[in-house]
C-alpha cells in the first residue's frame, strides 16, 4: 500500500490537474476500489500532519493542491496573477450556469433580463464555464457548463454537490422541454448596476 500510495502522490504532484481515479487504476494496474482507499489513506495522512498541500476530491478524481490555509504567503511569493474577484453580474451568471447547466448564452440572459456577452467572456476566459456542444434550435446556440477549476475553486467535488437554492422560478420562454430553472435570489443590485459592472 505505501508504494501504492507514494505512486499516486507522484502522479498527482506531476500532473497538476486533477486525475481521474479510473486512469489512475489503469496507469497502477490496480482496482478503482484499491486507488480510492489508498488515496483517501494519503488525503487523511496530509490532514492529519497539517501539510502545506492537500489532496481534494474533484470530478471523479484527486488533485494535489495548496493548503487555503497558507494562501497569504503563496501570494506574497508568487503575486496576484490576475486574482480579480469576479463582479456581482458575473456572479450572477456562473449561478446560472452551475444550477442549471448546460445553459447557452439567451437563457441565461433572459434570467438575468441584461445582456450578458461580458459575463459570459470573462467566465469563459476564467476557465469557470466551458462549451457543451450546441442546442439542437435555430442559429445553434452554443451550450456551457461548469469545469473542474470551478468545483476547484467552489471546493466541489461534482456539481451535484453545490448547496440547495431557497427560490424556484420558472421561465416559460424556456421551458420548451417541461424542465424548471433554479435560481439564486435576487440580489440588491438594480439593472443599472449590473450593466454599469459588466
Amino acid at each position: 500500500m505505501k508504494n501504492l500510495k507514494c505512486a499516486i502522490e507522484s502522479i498527482l504532484f506531476a500532473a497538476g490537474e486533477a486525475v481521474k481515479t479510473a486512469k489512475l487504476a489503469v496507469v497502477l494496474e490496480k482496482s478503482v476500489d484499491e486507488v480510492d482507499e489508498a488515496a483517501m489513506e494519503l488525503k487523511a495522512e496530509y490532514d492529519r500532519d497539517k501539510r502545506g498541500f492537500a489532496i481534494i476530491e474533484i470530478s471523479e478524481g484527486y488533485q494535489i493542491c495548496s493548503r487555503p490555509d497558507y494562501y497569504n504567503y503563496i501570494r506574497e511569493i508568487l503575486g496576484e496573477q490576475r486574482n480579480q474577484p469576479l463582479s456581482n453580474a458575473a456572479m450572477e451568471a456562473l449561478a446560472i450556469v452551475a444550477y442549471k447547466q448546460p445553459v447557452t448564452r439567451g437563457m441565461i440572459e433572459k434570467v438575468r433580463g441584461v445582456n450578458s456577452d461580458g459575463c459570459v467572456s470573462r467566465l469563459y476566459e476564467r476557465g469557470l464555464i466551458e462549451e457543451a456542444g450546441r442546442l439542437d434550435a435555430p442559429g445553434r446556440p452554443v451550450l456551457y457548463k461548469t469545469t473542474d477549476t470551478f468545483l476547484r475553486c467552489f471546493g466541489l467535488k461534482t456539481p451535484q454537490d453545490l448547496p440547495p437554492i431557497n427560490f424556484q422560478m420558472t421561465i416559460p420562454e424556456l421551458m420548451e422541454t417541461g424542465e424548471q430553472l433554479s435560481i439564486i435570489e435576487d440580489t440588491e443590485d438594480t439593472a443599472e448596476e449590473v450593466k454599469a459592472e459588466e
